[in-house]
């Protein structure tokens, strides 16, 4: 297959990982196209076999070398669960809730199932923090100690 063929194939299949949602799948094809292109226009690969043979072998080894740790890289900044920043927020309590006992409670203008992980019941419109997120159930604690 002629040299260009090769690069052609490799900014197609470029142009494709850029066009999907990140996974980088596609990338590595395009990397080794480009490299068994650019081998091709120097005259170390003439035989079509050899051509496809490398393009597999480089492709299969990028993709199983290059691709977790470049995914680790890019989540590098990633905190986890978006959930998990709401312990320690301000919440008002909807309703009264006893100790122990679940109700409802607003935070960030939504209303919440809350659970009553306080020594005291929660009366209705009092303010209140977050002690533990589960799932769409949070675990609040009134601010008053008394």
């Amino acid at each position: 297959m002629s040299w260009w063929y090769w690069i052609l194939l490799g900014l197609a299949l470029g142009a494709i990982e850029l066009a999907t949602p990140g996974g980088f799948f596609v990338i590595f094809f395009a990397l080794a196209a480009v490299v068994v292109g650019l081998l091709e226009l120097a005259g170390i690969l003439d035989a079509d076999a050899l051509q496809w043979a490398l393009f597999s072998v480089l492709s299969i080894a990028c993709l199983a070398l290059f691709r977790k740790p470049l995914l680790q890289r890019m989540n590098r900044g990633h905190t986890g669960d978006a959930v998990d920043s709401l312990v320690g927020e301000l919440v008002t309590a909807v309703d009264e809730i006893a100790s122990g006992q679940h109700g409802r409670a607003e935070l960030r203008g939504s209303t919440w199932t809350a659970h009553n992980v306080g020594p005291l019941t929660i009366i209705a419109g009092e303010r209140c923090r977050v002690a533990a997120v589960h799932g769409l159930e949070i675990d609040i604690r009134p601010e008053r100690s008394h």
